[in-house]
């Protein structure tokens, strides 16, 4: 499959509206209502992951599935403001939830009934991930947290975008004839990633260079591999004789899920690590 310059560009346009985006989300999030339009934005981002990855796993009852996903957008985000205490226990419910609705709405006609156990690793990606970005939010209401994200999702959106960047001039050595990147990209792209959390831990209040550097080592590798993995995914359907993607989906669903996949990783470190 050819690298499209254009393409790869305009990927590394979105992943940086992404991470900006939500950074400045976070960065303007206070306390109560105060944090309704970071949930806003973080719903926005949750509502193209839930239409892109619904679109591209395709599982039964797709258009079901998207409203649930939908619905747990919303649950969740509301269940990240409103306690009086942060935590992922409502999270977890809404994701548990969700789940639960998805497979039952599978089950109702015969067609979809048996594809369900084929499809139930697909339907948790997509409910799971949704419910991740709402635990930005989360992380928002913690003394570390918005520091951390600005941290990780500023790697992240450096990872993505210096990888896509390279790709349209420089694919190369391709990983695979059939997906679309170069090992160039994704490399440097990391590394970037990693340089550039580094020096904001040198200016934030609770971190250092290194602490930074870890953190973003982590979100910015992270990223790139999970935006990799989406590209080799839709080769492999392509390989088994699905049709290809919807262009938007295909286009979106990497930096998307490199978000997504970031966020648990960086709650954690926060969490364990830095408080």
């Amino acid at each position: 499959m050819p690298v499209r310059p254009l393409i790869s560009v305009a990927i590394a346009g979105f992943a940086a509206l992404l991470g900006i985006g939500l950074v400045f989300g976070a960065e303007t999030a206070g306390p109560g209502s105060a944090r309704i339009p970071f949930a806003v934005v973080v719903f926005g981002v949750q509502a193209l992951y839930v239409a892109s990855w619904t679109k591209a796993l395709r599982p039964p009852a797709s258009p079901i599935v998207m409203a649930i996903g939908v619905l747990v957008a919303l649950a969740a985000d509301a269940g990240a403001v409103m306690p009086r205490e942060a935590g992922l226990a409502p999270l977890a419910y809404v994701a548990a939830g969700g789940f639960v609705a998805a497979v039952l709405a599978q089950l109702v006609r015969p067609a979809d009934r048996a594809r369900v156990t084929e499809s139930l690793g697909s339907t948790m990606l997509i409910m799971i991930g949704v419910v991740a970005f709402a635990m930005l939010i989360v992380l928002s209401r913690i003394p570390i947290g918005t520091q951390a994200i600005f941290v990780s999702l500023a790697a992240a959106t450096v990872s993505l975008m210096v990888a896509r960047l390279i790709d349209a001039v420089l694919p190369r050595p391709r990983l695979a004839p059939q997906v679309p990147r170069g090992a160039v990209g994704v490399v440097v792209g990391a590394m970037a990633g990693t340089f550039t959390a580094a020096v904001i831990g040198s200016y934030l209040v609770g971190f250092t260079p290194t602490s930074g550097a870890v953190l973003g080592l982590i979100a910015a590798g992270t990223a790139a591999l999970a935006d990799l993995a989406v590209g080799y995914a839709e080769a492999g359907r392509q390989m088994a004789g699905e049709p290809p993607t919807t262009w938007w989906a295909r286009h979106m669903q990497g930096p998307l899920g490199g978000f997504a996949l970031t966020t648990p990783l960086t709650y954690a470190i926060s969490v364990l690590f830095l408080r």
